[in-house]
């Protein structure tokens, strides 16, 4: 028996936290009768299950990863009919959705998946995963605003947690700087806002690592399949880091 917010999840259906929402919406049918209560547990060999009238199965697990351009809105859907990230997913049929965020702005590596458990692991604030970007700033910001970043800065939401930070390149004829941060949280638009905290406003942002997978490769607007070897690589860093956090 499993609690069914877990099920659903499990089947591709959405995220865990989604499908919480799912059921207090009274979308969720356990043998003909509709379930409103979170933790209600159901056995997936004997109970019949349906989201908004339909049965749910065990989809096939897929994890890929985007190379998301500038300009697409991260999630499976628009009501205004923008571009989206699963626009650039031809031959998936499976209904996939985006595990965490990136700005319209922001490109680069995006991770997509039916595994609600994994994309649950990877986004819980608990497990602090490293998320590797690009930033190209106005400016030349000096090594000990760079450092304010390092130690953690003020932003309206409270203190950011410590991040790696270090210049990748200086334009000086534009008067430009690229600049590698690694954050350990997933505060919204919170590399923008750092870089705006010490006045230098980022121009382009682009993700280049996300845990241990690399953007090494993968074209602008191409998606590939993680391997089994990267998806328990994933796993492994999620749950590594949230045992360093309890000091274990």
């Amino acid at each position: 028996m499993e609690r069914l917010q877990k099920v659903l999840a499990e089947a591709g259906i959405a995220s865990r936290r989604k499908c919480e929402e799912i059921i207090t919406a009274g979308r969720v049918q356990v043998n003909g009768e509709v379930v409103t209560t979170l933790g209600v547990k159901v056995n997936t060999d004997e109970d019949e299950i349906r989201v908004d009238g339909r049965a749910i199965g065990q989809q096939k697990k897929i994890y890929v990863i985007l190379n998301k351009p500038k300009g697409v809105i991260t999630s499976a859907t628009d009501p205004e009919g923008r571009k989206v990230v699963t626009d650039f997913l031809p031959g998936i049929r499976e209904r996939v959705y985006p595990v965490g965020r990136l700005d319209y702005d922001t490109e680069g590596l995006l991770i997509l998946t039916n595994d609600g458990e994994f994309a649950h692991l990877l986004t819980h604030p608990k497990h602090h995963v490293p998320k590797t970007y690009q930033a190209t700033v106005k400016g030349v910001p000096h090594g000990t605003l760079l450092d304010k970043l390092k130690m953690g800065i003020q932003l309206e939401d409270g203190m950011t947690a410590p991040a790696e930070v270090e210049y990748a390149d200086v334009n000086m004829e534009k008067n430009e700087s690229v600049i590698q941060i690694t954050i350990y949280e997933g505060r919204n638009r919170q590399v923008r806002r750092m870089f705006e905290a010490i006045s230098f406003p980022v121009i382009k942002l682009k993700r280049i690592k996300f845990g241990p997978i690399f953007l090494t490769g993968l074209a602008r607007a191409k998606y590939r399949h993680l391997t089994p070897k990267e998806v328990e690589e994933l796993r492994n860093e999620a749950l590594r880091t949230h045992n360093v956090q309890k000091g274990q």
